[in-house]
């Protein structure tokens, strides 16, 4: 299993518009191969900043750097660079990649 994060630092006063962005956005991710599942993730908030995280855990490692390749990726991306988000970042994404060593599931769930 691979976990691909995005990491992103927003603008305090523009989180209803990041979180807007985030939840009417069209993925382009439902059937595609080793896709698991996709989470969005609200973390701190400091002075400057609210962090988010993009959490999306795939099948493994080539799943997800076909995805990287494929026409889906380029539609979910499309819209990325908007001038009209100017302001609403706090520099680019952070991405991290996670190969998964380990997952305890609870037998009761």
């Amino acid at each position: 299993m691979f976990i691909a994060m995005n990491r992103f630092r927003v603008n305090p006063e523009r989180v209803e518009e990041f979180e807007q962005i985030w939840l009417e956005r069209e993925t382009h991710l439902q059937g595609l191969p080793g896709f698991v599942e996709f989470h969005m993730l609200r973390g701190p908030e400091k002075e400057d900043h609210v962090l988010y995280a993009s959490h999306t855990i795939w099948r493994s490692r080539d799943d997800f750097e076909a995805w990287t390749h494929s026409e889906a990726f380029r539609k979910a991306h499309a819209n990325a660079g908007q001038s009209k988000r100017e302001g609403l970042y706090l520099g680019p994404p952070n991405f991290e990649g996670f190969e998964v060593i380990q997952t305890v599931g609870n037998a009761s769930e």
